[in-house]
């Protein structure tokens, strides 16, 4: 299969499901589907969309100047400058029908498996593509790092969110076009709920928990979970496939909040995994250590040893997560799958050590909602002590973190709370502030941190700068100890206000290392609060 150049306008919506379905639409040939004006090139359809702060259709003349051959949008303008405009009343929920429609179907074309979950999707992507490479089969991949078709690797964008609908579309159908035969999609609550997968024609479905995150998106615990499980209802829709269809759930067990209700949810053959007894596959004999984990997936049909360089108990629940979905959707061996999990190195910004050659563990982590923080603390003290180290004596857990502007706000003391528990010293500093008070933040996270015991300028600080703030838990580090940036993980910027500053906490660890070791690297990248005095921050802190 080639990708197409071009498809009638009238072609694309007569093969649309019903209610998108549309008679008398113009036969004219598109080349391409834009939500950007920018983005348009002669022949595209423009797609456009009403967000929080802009309404595209505001920039329908500045796409047909770039040569829009139609436009599709919601408000009434039967008059658009010479190009025919379809008016739909969600074009959003159409745009990932239109652009499959476009692509001829790629999901229909492909095994494809889908993976969400508040914590812990990325690496069970990653996980599961190793296991699919591993049996030998083509496999593509679609996370929130990036699109992998190939020997080519694509970055999906600078902030963490399923791509949308239309770039989702577009690499299936370039995963179709280089002979790929399976796919592995993460896709967040933010894609379910802005309908940005709903075309992907599903066949294994997995959750690998669903905790508090994105209240601000979802309004409540409730809608978040019924977001995710839009996951199981669309492998029930999809349509039966050439090379046939798994029609396969994967739940955590262990996940009581939700797993009742996903449970019940699923129509179709489902399966579930765990670190408990009950557990369709469980976890037996687990071993930690600072070099990964080691244990035994055994379910009533097999038993095999497993060993990952990923760490802590969170991880281990990854690897089951992925390897019952492989075995169970896709018939691959237990030992072909072990050997596929092996195989993972490790994944950009999931407990990334930089080293330097310091005398301490310095780690760069996703780590941005309070039940992640939680884990990752949790498996930093698993590490501690499998080095036989005193929790407290010898080695301590330093965390530095932020929490975003214009998101859930409840997140800020919660994350803070759970580092004044888990570790020995914390620093709380920027995090995508946008539009919104940077030290109204900190006062905040302030806050969770006091609720728990902690003691400003003894046990916490605040940096606004966020290298500053690395460079100033390197001055708290001491041998043996573990230090970790948490909550920008392998993302490429930061807002501040509308604009986005280039930034990766990795770049920072590495600048304030050379600079505390007198070696040669990195510059410590800019971000606007390097301007505030220092005298200011040296009060918060």
């Amino acid at each position: 299969m080639t990708m197409p150049d071009q498809k009638s306008l009238q072609q694309i919506f007569a093969e649309l499901p019903v209610p998108l379905c549309m008679a008398n639409v113009p036969d004219i040939p598109i080349t391409g589907i834009s939500i950007d004006s920018r983005a348009v090139k002669p022949g595209h359809l423009f797609v456009a969309l009403k967000g929080g702060n802009v309404d595209a259709h505001d920039y329908i003349p500045n796409a047909i100047e770039n040569g829009a051959a139609a436009v599709v949008g919601e408000r009434d303008m039967e008059q658009v400058a010479g190009v025919p405009y379809i008016r739909l009343k969600d074009p959003r929920r159409a745009l990932t029908w239109i652009a499959a429609a476009f692509h001829d179907w790629p999901g229909r074309q492909l095994t494809v498996i889908g993976v969400t979950g508040t914590d812990g999707k990325t690496t069970t992507v990653n996980l599961i593509y190793r296991i699919l490479l591993a049996a030998q089969i083509k496999a593509g991949m679609i996370s929130t790092v990036n699109a992998v078709i190939g020997e080519e690797v694509l970055d999906t964008g600078f902030h963490v969110t399923t791509p949308d609908a239309h770039d989702v579309q577009h690499y299936l159908a370039q995963m179709v076009a280089a002979g790929l035969t399976h796919v592995v999609l993460e896709t967040t609550s933010h894609g379910w709920s802005q309908h940005r997968v709903d075309a992907c024609e599903f066949d294994i479905g997995v959750v690998t928990n669903i905790t508090y995150e994105h209240m601000d998106e979802h309004g409540s615990y409730e809608n978040y979970r019924a977001a995710k499980s839009r996951l199981f209802l669309n492998l029930e829709m999809a349509p039966e496939k050439p090379r046939g269809s798994p029609r396969l759930g994967v739940i955590n067990r262990d996940d009581l909040k939700s797993f009742y209700l996903l449970n019940s949810l699923i129509a179709v053959r489902k399966v579930n995994y765990g670190l408990e007894g009950d557990a369709n596959v469980r976890a037996l004999d687990v071993v930690y250590s600072p070099a990964g984990i080691n244990f035994t997936a055994k379910s009533k049909d097999f038993s095999v040893r497993v060993s990952s360089k990923l760490v802590g108990a969170y991880n281990v629940s990854n690897c089951l997560a992925a390897l019952t979905a492989t075995v169970y959707g896709l018939d691959i061996k237990p030992e072909i799958a072990a050997q596929g999990i092996a195989s993972l190195e490790e994944i950009p910004g999931r407990m990334e050590r930089i080293d330097m050659g310091q005398n301490f563990t310095a780690i760069v982590d996703f780590a941005h909602t309070p039940n992640a923080l939680k884990v990752t603390l949790e498996a930093a003290r698993e590490m501690l002590s499998q080095k036989g180290e005193g929790l407290r004596e010898k080695g301590r857990v330093i965390a530095v973190f932020g929490s975003a502007g214009l998101r859930d706000k409840a997140k800020r003391f919660m994350m803070a709370e759970v580092s004044a528990t888990l570790a020995d010293l914390t620093v709380l500093t920027a995090e995508d502030p946008r539009t919104e008070s940077l030290e109204e933040i900190l006062e905040e996270m302030a806050a969770g941190a006091r609720s728990r015991g902690g003691r400003e300028g003894e046990t916490f600080w605040r940096v606004p700068d966020r290298g500053e703030a690395i460079r100033f838990i390197l001055t708290l580090a001491r041998e043996g100890d573990i230090l970790l940036a948490c909550g920008k993980g392998h993302e490429q910027s930061m807002c501040f206000g509308r604009r986005e500053h280039l930034w990766d906490d990795r770049t920072a660890m590495r600048a304030a290392l050379s600079e505390l070791l007198g070696v040669e690297g990195p510059e410590m990248p800019y971000l606007p609060t390097r301007d505030i005095p220092e005298e200011e921050w040296l009060e918060w802190k």
